[in-house]
C-alpha cells in the first residue's frame, strides 16, 4: 500500500507529531524559516500561530517500509554530493545546502546534475560550474519534491549523484614573455604586467619575472624555455598571437611544448587564446585584447589553471554559449565565461 495521508483540522491535530517542517514567512521583517519542525507535538498554544501562517488543516502520514521521508532521503544523498572543500547543512524544510569550506573554484559533474533532476523527484541546483567562490558561500542546494519517495528512487539517486567540490587555488609562479619590437626597442611601454600581477594575486600567484623580446621565433622560444628551466608553473606570452606575418608566438609555443591543448576559443574578446603544456607547467598565448579589455578569455582560463584544471578543446567549445562579454565588470549574463566575481 502507498503512504497513508490523513488531513485533520487544527483542533483535531492536538497531541500529534508534525510530519514535516512548517515554514513561516513574515513579510514585514523579511523572515522566512521553519517555525515548527518535523516531529513537533501540536499544542493548544500553537493554534493561533498556525492560523497566522494560513494553516487551518495539518497533514499526517504513515509510511510503508519501502517509503522514505523527505528528510531521510536528503540525509542519504548528502554524503554522496558533499565533496572536497564543501560543508553540508540540513535538512531543513526538506532542503539541504552545500557551502564552500574554503575559497576556490566550484567543480562538479554537470551530466550527473542533469540526470538527477531528470528523475522528476529531485531538485538539485548549483552555482555555474567553474565559478570562483568564497568560504561560507552557498554553492548548491537540493531537496525532493514530494513528502516521501520510494526507497528504490533514493538508491537510484545515490548511484547517479556525484560530489560537488571546491578546488583550492594554488600559488603558481608565473613568467611573462612580452613580444613586440616596438616594446623591446622602447617605442611604447608594456601595460600588461601590472594587470597580470593584479589578476594572479587574487589566486595567491605571483609574476616572478618578465622577458621582452622582438618578433623573432627563436627569441620567443628561448624566453619561454628560460622561465620553464627556472621552475615557472605558468608562462604567459603576449603579442604576436594573430595571423599577421610577424605573429610568430603560436609557433614558438608549439615548438617548446609537449602538447597543444587548444588554439582559438569561441568567445569574445580573446578568441586567439592558446594553451599548451610542458611537463607539469602550462604555457599560455594571450590575445592582444588582454592589454585593453578588463575581462577577456584569459580570465576564466587563469581560474582553471590556478585550480589545477587544464581544459580540453572539447571543453572550451562550450564557452561559445555565454561567451560573448558585454564589456562590464559584472556581466549581466550569469553563465558568461567572463563574469566577474566580487
Amino acid at each position: 500500500m502507498p503512504m497513508k495521508i490523513t488531513v485533520l483540522p487544527l483542533e483535531e491535530a492536538l497531541g500529534l507529531p508534525l510530519a514535516h517542517d512548517l515554514t513561516q514567512i513574515v513579510a514585514e521583517t523579511g523572515y522566512k524559516g521553519a517555525r515548527f519542525r518535523r516531529g513537533h507535538i501540536v499544542t493548544e498554544s500553537d493554534l493561533e500561530t498556525l492560523r497566522s501562517m494560513g494553516r487551518e488543516h495539518l497533514t499526517f502520514m504513515d509510511l510503508e517500509a519501502t517509503e522514505v521521508h523527505e528528510d531521510e532521503a536528503a540525509l542519504r544523498l548528502l554524503p554522496v554530493v558533499t565533496g572536497k572543500g564543501v560543508e553540508a547543512r540540513g535538512p531543513k524544510e526538506g532542503k539541504c545546502v552545500l557551502l564552500a569550506a574554503r575559497d576556490g573554484l566550484l567543480d562538479f559533474d554537470v551530466s550527473a546534475v542533469e540526470t538527477l533532476n531528470g528523475e522528476g523527484q529531485w531538485v538539485f541546483s548549483t552555482l555555474p560550474r567553474h565559478s570562483p567562490v568564497h568560504k561560507g558561500e552557498q554553492v548548491a542546494a537540493f531537496r525532493i519534491l514530494p513528502l516521501c519517495v520510494r526507497d528504490e528512487e533514493v538508491r537510484r539517486a545515490e548511484r547517479t549523484a556525484k560530489p560537488v567540490d571546491v578546488l583550492p587555488f594554488r600559488p603558481l609562479s608565473i613568467g611573462l614573455v612580452t613580444t613586440g619590437r616596438e616594446i623591446a626597442e622602447g617605442r611604447i611601454r608594456d601595460a600588461f604586467r601590472p594587470k597580470l600581477e593584479r589578476k594572479v594575486a587574487a589566486f595567491g600567484g605571483s609574476v616572478k619575472g618578465q622577458r621582452i623580446v622582438t618578433d623573432d621565433r627563436r627569441a620567443i622560444e628561448e624566453a619561454i624555455r628560460a622561465f620553464l628551466n627556472e621552475g615557472a608553473d605558468l608562462v604567459v606570452c603576449t603579442g604576436g598571437m594573430s595571423v599577421d606575418a610577424d605573429d610568430l608566438t603560436p609557433a614558438a609555443i608549439e615548438s617548446v611544448s609537449d602538447k597543444v591543448l587548444f588554439r582559438g576559443v569561441p568567445a569574445l574578446p580573446g578568441s586567439m587564446l592558446m594553451l599548451a603544456t610542458k611537463g607539469e607547467a602550462a604555457v599560455v598565448g594571450a590575445p592582444a585584447c588582454v592589454i585593453h579589455d578588463e575581462r577577456t578569455t584569459l580570465d576564466p582560463l587563469l581560474q582553471l589553471l590556478f585550480a589545477g584544471i587544464r581544459p580540453t578543446q572539447r571543453e572550451v567549445r562550450l564557452w561559445g554559449v555565454g561567451g560573448l562579454c558585454r564589456h562590464c565588470l559584472v556581466c549581466c549574463y550569469p553563465d558568461c565565461a567572463f563574469a566577474a566575481r566580487p
